[in-house]
C-alpha cells in the first residue's frame, strides 16, 4: 500500500514525494516519545541541538502550538556538544536513572555524526523509551527513526554519501539547473526571477513580496555564467507553468550586462517570452546591454525595462495583476 502512494509532510510540500523504497525494522513497544535534532541555527550563527519531550509529531507543529516545549542548546564552536550540556538536556526532558546515560550517549554520537558528515540537519523523531522489561527495569532509550540533510557543497568529501543521491527524488528543474552550474530553488509563487548573486537574489525576492508579489523561484546565475547557461536559466523559468511574469535583476561586476542582454535576445528567439518580462541592469557594459535590448524591443514585445529594483518590482507585480 505505501509503495503506491505519496508521502506528504511540511518538508515535501503539498504534492509530496513518491514512496519508492521501504525500510522494515522490528517493532518496539513505546512508553514515551521525544524529539532530538542538531541543525544549523542561522539566527544564532551556530549549530544547535533541538530537543522536546513531545516526540513523534512534526517539530513545526510543536513550535507553533507549544513553543515552550522546545529546548535549544547551542554547540560550542570548537568542542561541539559538551557532556554537561547533554546531561542538562536529558534531565530537562525527564529521563531518569540509567536512561540519562543512554540519552546522553545518543546525543553525543548525534553531534559527532553531524560534524563528521558536514550535515545541515540530523534528526531523530521519535527517540523513545521502551516500557520496563526483564534486564531493563528503566526501559531502553532507542532511536527508531532518523533524517539527514547534507551540505551539497561538502559532498566531495563524502563519496559514500554522494553515492546515495537519487535523481528521481529531486525536483527536475533543480537538477537541470545543477547540470549548468546554476543555483535554483523552486518556490510557490508566479514571478520568475533571474538574478546574479545570492544576496541580490534574496533582496529581489524580498522586494517582490514587499510589493505584494510571490517569487516562483530563487535563481542565481553567478558571476561567470556563459550565455548558454543564462539561456538555459530562462528556459527553466519559462518551463514552469505557474510563471506569469519574469524579473531579471543584474548588477554587473564580474558578470557583464551585455552578456545577459544577448542571452535575453537569444532566449526570445529560441523559446519566446509569452509572459511579461521586466529587466533591470546596472554595472559592467550596461550601456551596450541597453542598446542590445532597445534594438531587440520589436522582437520581444512583452519586455519592459526598469530604472532600479523598486521600479522593477512594481512593474512585474503590476504585470501579473497583483493588487496595488
Amino acid at each position: 500500500f505505501m509503495l503506491t502512494n505519496r508521502m506528504v509532510s511540511p518538508q515535501t510540500g503539498a504534492e509530496g514525494l513518491a514512496v519508492r523504497r521501504l525500510l522494515i525494522a522490528d517493532g518496539v513497544d513505546i512508553d514515551r516519545e521525544f524529539y532530538l535534532a542538531i541543525t544549523v541555527d542561522r539566527a544564532r550563527n551556530t549549530n544547535t541541538m533541538i530537543a522536546s519531550a513531545e516526540g513523534g509529531v512534526e517539530i513545526e507543529t510543536v513550535a507553533e502550538e507549544n513553543p515552550d516545549a522546545i529546548i535549544k542548546t547551542p554547540l560550542h564552536p570548537e568542542r561541539g556538544l559538551e557532556p554537561y550540556a547533554a546531561r542538562a538536556v536529558a534531565f530537562k526532558l525527564g529521563f531518569e536513572g540509567k536512561q540519562v546515560g543512554q540519552a546522553v550517549a545518543i546525543m553525543m554520537r548525534l553531534a559527532k555524526l553531524f560534524t563528521e558528515t558536514d550535515a545541515s540537519l540530523v534528526e531523530i523523531n521519535p527517540l523513545i523509551v521502551t516500557p520496563p522489561s526483564e534486564g531493563h527495569p528503566n526501559g531502553r532509550v532507542l532511536a527508531i527513526d532518523a533524517k539527514f540533510n547534507f551540505d551539497d557543497n561538502a559532498l566531495f568529501r563524502h563519496k559514500a554519501i554522494a553515492a546515495l543521491f537519487d535523481p528521481s527524488e529531486e525536483n527536475p528543474s533543480e537538477l537541470r539547473a545543477k547540470e549548468h552550474e546554476l543555483s535554483y530553488v523552486d518556490l510557490d509563487g508566479n514571478i520568475g526571477c533571474l538574478v546574479n548573486g545570492a544576496g541580490l537574489a534574496m533582496s529581489t525576492m524580498d522586494i517582490i513580496k514587499l510589493h505584494g508579489g510571490e517569487p516562483a523561484n530563487f535563481l542565481d546565475v553567478g558571476g561567470s555564467a556563459t550565455e548558454e547557461a543564462v539561456r538555459e536559466a530562462f528556459d527553466i523559468i519559462l518551463a514552469d507553468d505557474r510563471v506569469q511574469g519574469v524579473l531579471v535583476n543584474i548588477f554587473g561586476g564580474i558578470m557583464q550586462c551585455d552578456k545577459i542582454a544577448r542571452a535575453i535576445v537569444a532566449a526570445a528567439k529560441e523559446v519566446g517570452f509569452s509572459v511579461p518580462l521586466v529587466v533591470r541592469l546596472e554595472g559592467t557594459n550596461v550601456g551596450a546591454a541597453r542598446t542590445i535590448l532597445e534594438e531587440a524591443r520589436r522582437d520581444i514585445p512583452t519586455m519592459v525595462t526598469a530604472t532600479d529594483l523598486a521600479d522593477a518590482a512594481r512593474k512585474v507585480c503590476a504585470a501579473v495583476a497583483v493588487p496595488a
